[in-house]
């Protein structure tokens, strides 16, 4: 899990709600296995990320030997399930894949519900750590007890610790939230701004980041510090406080390799010494080594005392074989060659042995799908253009173009919101096509919801998934339309969630289009939902002429 420099003990305001759980966590930080675990659980956007974060940032300051693990759950199991799956007993294995860590994070620890295995392994992993100790911190939507099926060993763990809760901030503490977070971007605010700002009935702080981003977004587009008088203009009447396409081709790295490689491979022998089959084969690995294949199959049928004997078919099949292996190795890569995709020392090193063809053809799907190219933008006007004047509210101009600038504040995520789908869609082409006008080469997407469901379906079923992931999250801009019917995705909804944090944490943009803004956003889960608040939501409604055409 990537730590944000910002999410520091300094940068969180402590009030009475959160009183409690600041001291615990820095506690944590510099006395470990003081509270062995330390559980704070809270709803969305109340802080837990943010003291997991501060408890990081504090260990490697003041104590740099110290070495701290900081994931979320997900996380935690993939990076366990891989040590056990390279391992030759599981028993051991979260203790050595946690046997250097210090002070391991746990974030969402709310999806160990319904997974017995999962628990089976937090649980080693935790009496492996506890018993030397190394200080657990976890993070959850809910206290243990309410977590689903929670295996009764753990529960006795966490409960054996300390158990912390973070409530929604009172009204001073909302208040220097939103001062602590104006002086931090740069802003002034009003008199008696943050004070009415404060009394809105925010049910967490993400909402509360989401009306101070709108708030400073409109004075800079009207060059002028609000008052009081101006808030509900600012705002607006539907303000609710809960409220590079592809990869730009690349020279094909030289292969050193020969196509013809494989031309009289098994033809006479390097001698006229020895049986045929011996002359055959010293000649075909002499060919190889040239054109730097390695020849492991071939050394150890010539090393063997049985010599061809111990092949299990005859030599000349067995050379044809060889023959196949290399030329199917040819294949893959002039494959990623065509697809511009570039050739590491090991990627390189694959394609040099004929023993590792299916490995090697595994590595083409992967990288295929990673490098596999967005599709184009509509063709239309960008969002500064002519065609465009007075088609959209001032305040989404501006949030569009300054999502384009580089060097520009950037409120992740905005979140556009249009009664008519079709509008929203046309105001994120236009925002795309303005970025890719500013930022040459850049990787740019606007998929609609279903198209992202749809083909994380497809990367499912081709095994694919992680490169998918990692196709997207290496985006400059991704744009999602439909945001509503996220509902209707299952398991994407889950991967729309992490790569929406993956995204935040690379510093890339993200911009989303909904025809409701995300209080009414029904069956999406409320860390999604505050997540989508503590942004800048535009309502593209607001002013504005009809909805350009799609093209």
């Amino acid at each position: 899990m990537n730590l944000d420099p910002t999410l520091t003990f300094a940068t969180f305001v402590v009030g009475p709600s959160n009183r409690l759980a600041a001291a615990a966590a820095k506690r944590a930080a510099e006395s470990p296995s003081a509270y062995n675990p330390l559980f704070l659980y809270s709803a969305s956007g109340l802080g837990k990320s943010h003291l997991l974060s501060a408890i990081a940032h504090q260990v490697q300051t003041s104590h740099p030997p110290r070495v701290v693990e900081a994931e979320s759950i997900d996380q935690f199991l993939e990076g366990v399930t891989a040590s056990l799956e390279g391992a030759p007993g599981g028993s051991a294995v979260p203790r050595s894949a946690y046997s250097g860590v210090d002070v391991l994070l746990l974030d969402d620890v709310q999806f160990l519900a319904g997974q017995p295995q999962a628990q089976e392994m937090l649980l080693r992993t935790l009496d492996a750590l506890t018993a030397r100790g190394a200080q657990v911190v976890l993070a959850s939507d809910r206290p243990p007890a309410e977590i689903n099926a929670l295996d009764s060993r753990l529960l006795s763990r966490f409960s054996g610790g300390l158990l912390v809760d973070l409530g929604i901030p009172d009204f001073e503490t909302r208040v220097a939230i939103l001062r602590r977070k104006a002086e931090a971007a740069g802003a002034a605010l009003g008199a008696g701004v943050a004070e009415v700002l404060g009394r809105y009935p925010f049910r967490n702080v993400r909402e509360l980041q989401g009306a101070l981003n709108r708030l400073l977004a409109v004075q800079d587009l009207e060059g002028r510090i609000l008052g009081v008088d101006d808030l509900s203009t600012a705002l607006g009447p539907r303000f609710v406080p809960e409220l590079r396409t592809g990869v730009s081709p690349r020279e094909p790295a030289a292969s050193g390799v020969g196509v013809d490689v494989v031309q009289g491979l098994g033809g006479s022998g390097v001698s006229d010494a020895g049986p045929q089959w011996r002359r055959a084969f010293q000649h075909t690995a002499a060919r190889l080594a040239e054109a730097g294949y390695i020849t492991t199959r071939l050394h150890e049928a010539l090393a063997n005392p049985d010599g061809a004997g111990a092949i299990p078919e005859t030599w000349p099949g067995f050379l044809l074989r060889l023959r196949e292996d290399v030329e199917a190795l040819q294949r893959i890569r002039t494959a990623l060659a065509t697809a511009g995709i570039p050739l590491d020392e090991a990627l390189d090193a694959l394609l040099r042995d004929p023993d590792r063809v299916e490995e090697a053809q595994r590595r083409l799907e992967v990288a295929l799908e990673r490098y596999r190219p967005f599709p184009a933008l509509p063709a239309g006007p960008a969002l500064d253009g002519p065609e465009l004047q007075g088609v959209y509210p001032p305040l989404a101009v501006q949030a569009g173009l300054r999502s384009a600038m580089p060097d520009q504040r950037f409120d992740f995520p905005l979140f556009a919101c249009a009664t008519q789908p079709d509008r929203g869609e046309s105001f994120l082409g236009a925002v795309g096509r303005s970025f890719l006008a500013r930022n040459a080469g850049s990787r740019v997407a606007l998929l609609s919801v279903e198209a992202f469901g749809e083909d994380y379906i497809r990367a499912l079923t081709a095994g694919v998934a992680a490169a998918w992931r990692e196709r997207l999250v290496d985006l400059d801009l991704l744009m999602i339309s439909g945001v509503e019917r996220l509902p209707a995705l299952d398991r994407g909804r889950e991967e729309f969630f992490h790569i929406f944090e993956a995204l935040r944490q690379r510093g890339r943009r993200l911009i989303v289009a909904s025809a409701v803004p995300p209080a009414e956003l029904l069956g999406v889960e409320d860390r999604l939902r505050s997540r989508f608040e503590g942004g800048l939501v535009l309502d593209l409604d607001d002013g504005g002429g009809g909805a350009p055409p799609l093209s």
